[in-house]
C-alpha cells in the first residue's frame, strides 16, 4: 500500500510570489501591467521587423525570434499567476504543471541561443562587414533560429521528463509561482540525484557554451572597435551592438546570479526573485532596450505611422 501512495499527488498548489493576503490585488495589478506591457512591446517588434521593406536583415531576423520567445515566455507563467492572484486555492494540475515547465524550458533555452546567435551576428557585422550578407545569409538564419528552436525542445522534453519521473507524495505545495525544477525536485520522496544532475548540467552546459560564444564575439568586436581610428567610426560601430551588449549583461548576469550561488546559500525565495526578472521584467524590457536606442526601429515606427496617416478616410455623405 504505501508504493501506491507514493505518486498520488494529482495537482500542485503554487505559493506564488507573496503569501500575504493584502498584497494580493496590488500584485495582481502590478504584474498585469508588465504583462501587457511585454505583449504590447513585444508583438510590436514582431509587426515591425515582419512589414518594414528596411528591417528585412538577418539582425532583425534574430531580433524578432527573441520577441516571439520574450513573449512565449511571459505567457507561459503570467496568466495562470494573474489568476491565482485572485483565486483562494492556487492549484495546477500535475499535467498542466508539466506543461507549464516544459513550456518554461523551451523558451528560456531558446533565449539563451537566441542571444548567441544575435552576438555571433553583431561579431560578422563589425569584424567581416565585407562578408557579412555571405556569411550570416537567409539559408544560415534560417539553421541558426531552427537549431536554436530544436535544441530548446529537445532540452525541455528531457529534463522535464527527468522531473517528472520522480514519485511525489503527500507534499504538495509549490514555493514558487510557477512549476520549476529546484522547487519541484524538492517535493519528491524519491531519488532525485538523476534529475538533480540533469537540471544542474544542462543548465551548466547551456550556459558555458553560450557564454562562450557571447564573449568571443564581444571580445573580438572591442577588439575590431579599437582599432578603427576615427572617433565617429568607433561611435556608430559601437552604437550598432550597445543594445544588444544590454540586453545580454542584465539576462545572463540574472542567470549567472541564480545558478552560481553556493548550494549552503541556496534560497528559493531568492530564486523567486530572480525569475520574476528573468520569466516576466526582461520581457517587457527587452523591446525598449532594442527600441529606445536604436535609429532604425524608430524610423519604421514614424514611417508606419505616416502610412496610416495617408490611409484614404471615406465619407458618410
Amino acid at each position: 500500500m504505501a508504493s501506491e501512495n507514493l505518486t498520488q499527488v494529482t495537482e500542485f498548489i503554487l505559493m506564488g510570489v507573496s503569501d500575504r493576503p493584502d498584497l494580493q490585488i496590488p500584485l495582481f495589478f502590478v504584474f498585469l501591467l508588465i504583462y501587457g506591457l511585454t505583449m504590447a512591446g513585444n508583438l510590436g517588434i514582431i509587426t515591425l521587423t515582419s512589414v518594414d521593406s528596411q528591417l528585412q536583415t538577418p539582425m532583425y531576423f534574430f531580433l524578432r525570434h527573441l520577441a516571439i520567445i520574450n513573449l512565449g515566455d511571459s505567457t507561459v507563467i503570467a496568466p495562470k499567476m494573474l489568476v491565482n492572484f485572485l483565486v483562494t486555492k492556487k492549484t495546477i494540475s500535475y499535467y498542466g504543471c508539466a506543461a507549464q515547465l516544459g513550456g518554461f524550458l523551451v523558451f528560456i533555452v531558446g533565449e539563451i541561443f537566441m542571444l548567441a546567435a544575435m552576438a555571433y551576428d553583431r561579431y560578422v557585422a563589425i569584424c567581416k562587414p565585407l562578408l557579412y550578407m555571405v556569411v550570416v545569409s537567409p539559408q544560415m538564419c534560417i539553421l541558426l533560429v531552427s537549431l536554436t528552436y530544436l535544441y530548446s525542445l529537445t532540452t525541455a522534453l528531457t529534463v522535464s521528463s527527468c522531473v517528472f519521473s520522480m514519485s511525489y507524495c503527500s507534499s504538495n505545495e509549490i514555493n514558487h509561482f510557477y512549476c520549476d525544477n529546484v522547487p519541484l525536485l524538492a517535493l519528491s520522496c524519491s531519488d532525485t540525484y538523476l534529475p538533480e544532475t540533469a537540471v544542474f548540467t544542462f543548465s551548466g552546459t547551456n550556459l558555458f557554451f553560450s557564454m562562450i560564444i557571447v564573449l568571443t564575439s564581444y571580445f573580438n568586436i572591442v577588439l575590431a572597435i579599437l582599432r578603427i581610428r576615427s572617433s565617429e567610426g568607433r561611435r556608430k560601430a559601437f552604437s550598432t551592438c550597445a543594445s544588444h551588449m544590454m540586453a545580454v549583461t542584465v539576462f545572463y548576469g540574472t542567470l549567472l546570479f541564480m545558478y552560481l550561488q553556493p548550494r549552503t546559500n541556496h534560497s528559493l525565495d531568492t530564486d523567486k526573485m530572480a525569475s520574476v526578472f528573468y520569466t516576466l521584467v526582461i520581457p517587457m524590457l527587452n523591446p525598449l532596450i532594442y527600441s529606445l536606442r536604436n535609429k532604425d526601429v524608430k524610423s519604421a515606427l514614424h514611417r508606419i505611422w505616416k502610412n496610416l496617416h495617408r490611409l484614404p478616410t471615406w465619407n458618410a455623405t
